[in-house]
């Protein structure tokens, strides 16, 4: 399985990612991906930007280890995860998971189960800033957790 993991501050291409993913082998039958987006509210209001923070290393680690537990539950051919950190703005992206396989499937699995282990396990600190400048960091949800507990 190729594992292309990345955490930054720069935005990413889902033309390139794809294109990538889709070049990784000839087995490749199907690319699930899901691309994660700030929301421009939250259950207080407006936001206005978020900051996510990271350990260097030991998150780009984490993310592996989750696709490779993805790995040996599933044919994964190829898999790439990026991650933005640093200041992000509504509407910008936040994350892309892509899961190249076989069979859709597969893929489809595979990208929900490490999205939902990313939500929860990844070390990453979310700080959420109101239009009004107050901000607050935030912790995951109890849907996030849910969401990982049927795997």
């Amino acid at each position: 399985m190729k594992v292309s993991v990345s955490v930054q501050e720069k935005d990413f291409d889902l033309a390139i990612l794809s294109r990538v993913l889709r070049a990784s082998a000839n087995d490749v039958g199907a690319i699930a991906s899901f691309v994660g987006c700030m929301r421009g509210s939250n259950a207080n209001g407006s936001l206005r930007e978020m900051f996510l923070e990271h350990y260097p290393g030991m998150t780009e680690r984490s993310i592996r280890e989750i696709v490779e537990a993805a790995g040996e539950r599933w044919p994964i051919v190829a898999c790439s995860v990026v991650h933005r950190v640093g200041w992000i703005r509504p509407g910008e992206h936040i994350v892309f998971v892509g899961v190249a396989s076989s069979h859709r499937g597969e893929a489809f699995q595979a990208c929900e189960y490490i999205m939902d282990y990313l939500k929860s396990r990844a070390p990453f600190w979310k700080k959420e800033v109101n239009e009004d400048g107050s901000g607050e960091w935030v912790d995951a949800r109890d849907s996030d957790r849910e969401a990982l507990a049927r795997w």
